[in-house]
């Protein structure tokens, strides 16, 4: 049984897509059309090995799976997306539906558990939801990115000022660990935060926190001494 794809994402900015991993071929047919009814990329497979092996493009997207496959559970593959680290949210999908397993699901991580038959508008309000988690997920990955790129344009000083400030150091405190005046550091420390775009001194904690900016093992030991 091979793929059938119905390829069109519509005029969104951003383009989407669907995938629908579900061995009953008119269930497949239904939901491709009715997700492309409202303008969604979407992909359908008759196996979880289909899917599996599909080279997905790089856009906010979403699973529609099966929970009783030929060959594979639903969560099994569920697992494996979980193990590859995708994260594709997951909408299960069962004509077999208890309360043990939508628990087992949503507890793996799965956005939504729908039992066959489903409304059209349920389907719809969970994979409009799950996309939309995936996009906020991409962004947040991406502004890890584009921080990391800032962070790469500080001087070895400027990220030195950058990880006692994080320590919760003050700028003398700063200085005396550094062996340097309380005027450069303040330098040092107002460049870092320009090429960081930080808004305030809280800001640019958060970033380094979200970098995972540490003190360099030489300077851990006595900076933590100094914290008041």
């Amino acid at each position: 049984m091979n793929s059938h794809t119905h390829d069109n994402a519509g005029d969104d900015e951003e383009r989407t897509m669907v995938y629908v991993v579900d061995d009953d071929e008119s269930m497949r047919d239904a939901l491709g059309l009715l997700l492309q009814s409202v303008g969604l990329g979407v992909v359908t497979f008759a196996s979880a090995h289909e899917f599996l092996s599909y080279e997905m493009p790089d856009v906010p997207s979403c699973l529609i799976l099966d929970v009783r496959l030929k060959g594979q559970s639903g969560f099994a593959v569920q697992e494996q997306i979980a193990a590859s680290q995708l994260g594709l949210p997951i909408v299960f999908m069962t004509a077999h539906g208890d309360i043990a397993m939508s628990v087992k699901a949503m507890k793996a991580g799965a956005k939504d558990f729908l039992a066959k038959p489903f409304r059209d508008q349920d389907m719809l309000d969970a994979v409009a939801h799950a996309l939309a988690g995936d996009a906020e997920r991409r962004d947040a990955l991406r502004s890890v990115e584009d921080l990391r790129r800032c962070y790469e344009s500080l001087t070895p000083r400027e990220r030195e000022v950058m990880a006692f400030v994080a320590s919760g150091l003050m700028n003398k405190q700063i200085a005396g660990e550094m062996g340097l005046s309380e005027i450069t550091v303040k330098i040092h420390r107002g460049q870092a935060m320009r090429k960081m775009a930080a808004r305030s001194l809280a800001d640019f904690v958060l970033k380094a926190e979200a970098l995972g900016v540490k003190l360099p093992q030489s300077a851990a030991a006595p900076a933590r001494g100094s914290r008041t």
